[in-house]
């Protein structure tokens, strides 16, 4: 006797047959990839706890398409309105441009993984002690050490100066 329910192989079935194809509308419809996956894991979801219902359906597709699309169009108005807002905020006037060695080092941080990107910017951005950094991030303080050491070595290849790399072998 098979413990999985008729329901769930079926789901399970039609999950896999159209997947890919929602995350593919789902990113035409908002253009970045990871919000597509959430808006396509949003609307199968959806379409699992009505399963018995849209099971039915003649097209279980197409309601499946039509939450996603409603989703994305959900996430595209409230992206627009918070830019909107965003652009209604005025920069204070005494706030410094950013500097190129500011963008480096941000450019930089993108390539850190995230827990070290994390640990690397409370500890040497908002300056907090490595206690604190462990306690916020719920780790230990060996962790933190452990990714402070590594970013920080990671962040000094990618920002080191390629033209003194040059001079040293001169």
């Amino acid at each position: 006797m098979s413990s999985v329910n008729p329901n769930e192989a079926e789901f399970d079935a039609f999950y896999r047959a159209y997947y890919p194809r929602l995350v593919a509308m789902a990113f035409a419809l908002v253009g970045d990839l990871d919000e597509a996956q959430d808006v396509a894991q949003e609307a199968f979801c959806r379409v699992w706890r009505r399963w018995d219902v849209v099971s039915r359906y003649e097209q279980p597709i197409a309601w499946t398409r039509r939450v996603a699309a409603n989703l994305a169009t959900s996430r595209w108005r409230h992206l627009r309105v918070a830019r909107a807002h965003l652009r209604r905020e005025q920069r204070p006037p005494d706030l410094p441009g950013l500097d190129p060695d500011h963008v480096a080092v941000v450019a930089a941080l993108r390539h850190l993984p995230a827990d070290q990107r994390r640990a690397v910017v409370l500890h040497h951005v908002v300056d907090l002690p490595v206690t604190e950094v462990a306690e916020e991030l719920g780790v230990p303080v060996g962790t933190v050490k452990a990714w402070l050491h590594r970013g920080r070595q990671t962040l000094a290849c990618l920002l080191a100066d390629p033209w003194e790399k040059v001079a040293d072998r001169d």
